[in-house]
């Protein structure tokens, strides 16, 4: 399997999770540095009218960085690096923005609202493996069926858009008949979780939040605090604020003087009567999993990532004793 191989080449069994309006290239090239996979979504790199494709920078310097690490660390190779793609219709980027991640040979693409097979053998073409995330066991097969190669199962708990059905369950009901690479994704942030993750039968965990808090990270030094300070109880999972269901810290919701627990009408129209805008997810209600607890301190990715190493050792260590 695909996923074999790619373990091969991490120090950890992990995928970064792409996070809108907060991964860049920093973050995912000490990401990949640090000896996991590192990503962003393709529309975090925005360009104004009448610019260049900041997507086709981002990508060279990703690449050449990465390259030029690999050469000068031979033993310490960095881990791949992978670009979503939001393939629903209503992204008027996603065509441009595959053909550019063809050119530049993108080694994983992590796909997302739809499954377009159009968009897989694009992947496929340049010698890409797609993986899809999914919340439940209907859209993983129907992601399978248009061409991925394998899912990532957003659970309970997870940052963003995130799915309601325990990882217990969606992974069994996924292993059943699927025995292709798997990331699991939903509150993990401790290398004991990670190793969890693997018992359960994924292969991969897939971390987002607590990336949030380093340095690297395109995130207001006052949403890195707010990470470091909250924990599970001060995620609240609504549609409010999108349209879709997804977690949001409740500091941050309570930042622009709304109440966390008696939201009303509509949250993303304009107040026609006051002229204001109401506050906009993600930019102004900050996104975060439920597995912030485990976050004690803005650091750097690489520091972080030693730390799940450590983490995920000893737990291995302590269960073979």
């Amino acid at each position: 399997m695909y996923s074999d191989t790619l373990l091969g080449h991490l120090r950890l069994p992990v995928i970064c999770s792409p996070m809108f309006l907060v991964s860049g290239p920093d973050l995912v090239i000490a990401q990949c540095k640090a000896g996991v996979i590192g990503s962003f979504p393709a529309l975090n790199a925005r360009e104004k009218d009448g610019e260049p494709p900041l997507l086709e920078a981002w990508l060279k310097r990703i690449t050449e960085e990465l390259d030029a690490h690999n050469q000068a660390n031979p033993d310490r190779p960095a881990a791949p690096f992978a670009v979503n793609q939001i393939v629903h219709r209503s992204n008027d980027r996603v065509e441009r923005d595959v053909e550019i991640c063809a050119r530049w040979k993108v080694p994983v693409w992590i796909t997302s609202m739809g499954a377009r097979e159009d968009v897989n053998q694009a992947a496929h073409d340049c010698g890409g493996t797609v993986l899809h995330d999914v919340i439940n066991n209907r859209f993983a097969r129907k992601a399978i069926d248009k061409g991925a190669d394998g899912l990532i199962a957003v659970c309970a708990g997870a940052g963003g858009h995130a799915g309601a059905l325990s990882p217990f369950a969606l992974v069994q009901e996924i292993r059943e008949w699927f025995d292709g690479p798997l990331a699991l994704s939903g509150s993990i942030a401790t290398g004991s979780s990670v190793l969890g993750a693997q018992a359960i039968g994924a292969d991969f965990a897939y971390i987002g939040s607590p990336f949030i808090a380093t340095t690297e990270a395109v995130a207001s030094e006052d949403y890195k605090q707010m990470i470091v300070d909250s924990g599970a109880d001060d995620i609240l999972y609504t549609s409010h604020f999108s349209g879709v269901n997804a977690n949001y810290l409740k500091p941050s919701v309570r930042a622009v003087g709304l109440d966390p627990d008696n939201l009303t009408g509509d949250g993303n129209k304009l107040n026609l009567a006051t002229g204001d805008i109401r506050p906009k997810a993600w930019r102004d209600i900050w996104g975060s999993g439920q597995g912030i607890g485990a976050v004690g301190a803005v650091t750097t990715t690489a520091d972080y990532v030693d730390r799940l190493v450590r983490e995920y050792h000893a737990a291995k260590d302590g269960l073979c004793a």
